[in-house]
């Protein structure tokens, strides 16, 4: 993990195309702001894992398909 120090107003570029910006710090809290390609997805660490979980769950749930009655086939 790289560290870096930052003040408000100053910002961080990451691959030429992602800025990372200081917007306000406030006690212990710190605003950013982050100008990305629309392709990027940006996400909060706690919104993603919850994706992520989300789909290994619908990943492993078995799936109860119907059978298909194809024309030509004997049962």
């Amino acid at each position: 993990m790289l560290i870096l120090s930052r003040r408000k107003d100053e910002s961080v570029i990451i691959d030429g195309r992602i800025e990372v910006a200081i917007v306000d710090i406030k006690g212990d809290q710190v605003k950013l702001g982050i100008k990305a390609p629309r392709d990027v997805k940006v996400f909060r660490n706690e919104v993603f894992q919850a994706i992520q979980a989300e789909n290994k769950a619908a990943a492993a749930a078995p799936v109860d398909l119907p059978a298909l009655d194809l024309p030509g086939e004997d049962r």
